[in-house]
């Protein structure tokens, strides 16, 4: 696998080796080794999850606090999205800095994003379906979300037809006011 580093130093993108032909392809979406050489530590994977977006959806800047922060190993296995990483750690020197990528089910990249970093996607193909791994379960007294479109962050989002987001990310806090990490 190609491990590629982004502009924040604990954020990488992960290339799988494709092996296809006439048949199809095949490739190896996870190996655990593999995985904790590229990112240097100890990873436990608990739970999986899979959603389906239609063009246009933006799920996000989504996060959990300690004791259950979640770390994100993600993918698209259908479709394609910008997925994005920000840094919320106070004493990080890229804090408040994002990075995003371009995920497909064409592409097969990843992208890791450790404890710490609030997350979004915004739904570019007509449908996307994005699966993810996270290091600690769902837990609702420590979800919290950021303002998609917060000014201090200023992510550039692709340009889309009208952004849906759900109810509760319209709600989300502005950057200057969520709860943030302090290590």
């Amino acid at each position: 696998m190609k491990i590629t580093a982004t502009p924040i130093a604990d954020v990488v993108v992960i290339e799988p080796d494709v092996f296809a032909d006439e048949r199809g392809f095949f490739f190896e979406s996870f190996n655990q080794q593999k995985f904790e050489q590229a990112i240097g530590r100890r990873v436990d994977f608990v739970q999986d999850n899979h959603s389906k977006s239609v063009r246009g959806v933006l799920r996000g800047l989504h996060y959990q606090l300690p004791p259950h922060a979640q770390g994100k190993l993600v993918r698209v296995i259908q479709g394609e999205v910008y997925d994005v990483a920000v840094d919320i750690r106070k004493n990080s020197p890229t804090f408040g800095q994002w990075t995003g990528h371009h995920l497909s089910a064409e592409n097969k990249k990843q992208m890791w994003i450790p404890e710490g970093f609030a997350h979004a996607f915004l739904t570019l193909t007509e449908t996307a379906e994005f699966l993810y791994k996270t290091t600690d379960y769902y837990a609702k007294d420590c979800e919290r979300a950021i303002a998609w479109n917060d000014p201090l962050i200023a992510v550039d989002w692709p340009e889309v037809d009208g952004i849906t987001v759900s109810a509760k990310d319209a709600i989300a806090a502005a950057f200057a006011d969520a709860d943030l990490f302090e290590n």
